[in-house]
C-alpha cells in the first residue's frame, strides 16, 4: 500500500474532517469514537500537527486525483 504526505485538510458537506494528501487524493480523517480515535483532528493545532504525516493511500488502486492539480 502506498503512503503520501497530508498537505492540508477541508470539511466536506456533512463536516467530516478530510485529510488532502500531496498526490491529490483525499481521505476522511473522522474522529468517532470508540472505533476511530482522532482526537487531534479536531483543532487547528492538532491538524497542523499532521501536516506531512504519511496516510495510506489509493494511489496503488490506479483511482483518479479527488484534487486535479
Amino acid at each position: 500500500m502506498m503512503h503520501r504526505a497530508i498537505i492540508a485538510f477541508h470539511t466536506d458537506e456533512e463536516l467530516h474532517w478530510v485529510a488532502e494528501l500531496a498526490c491529490g487524493h483525499n481521505q476522511h480523517v473522522r474522529h468517532n469514537p470508540p472505533w476511530v480515535n482522532r482526537p487531534w483532528v479536531l483543532t487547528v493545532a492538532g491538524r497542523d500537527q499532521f501536516i506531512g504525516h504519511l496516510l495510506a493511500c489509493k494511489c496503488d488502486r490506479g483511482e483518479p486525483r479527488d484534487n486535479p492539480y
